[in-house]
């Protein structure tokens, strides 16, 4: 029971810690265009790591899931939308699946 305190302390400081350093070490406005599009890109980097093992793993054969990922790319390069692509992206895992 003791342990688990310890822990909910350490996510409380972790959490705190992430939130209130950026409130008070970045005053100014920042200027370099390196760290701007450092920020910019970071939400979507860490979206993608956490969606794309997801992907190949949600399905039975990890070849249907690339192949439904590289048709959902295919997809959105071509202006689908995001109900279109996920409607294709489901298509071609149900074919797949009946093929590897």
């Amino acid at each position: 029971m003791r342990s688990n305190w310890l822990y909910i302390l350490v996510m409380f400081g972790v959490t705190y810690l992430v939130r209130v350093l950026p409130l008070t070490i970045f005053r100014k406005p920042i200027n370099s265009r390196f760290v701007q599009s450092f920020l910019y890109y970071a939400p979507y980097v860490t979206l993608a790591l956490m969606t794309f093992p997801a992907i190949i793993d949600a399905t039975q054969s990890p070849i249907a899931g690339a192949i439904a990922l590289a048709a959902g790319v295919i997809a959105a390069l071509f202006g689908a939308g995001l109900p279109a692509v996920a409607a294709i992206c489901c298509a071609v895992t149900f074919a797949a699946e009946f093929f590897c």
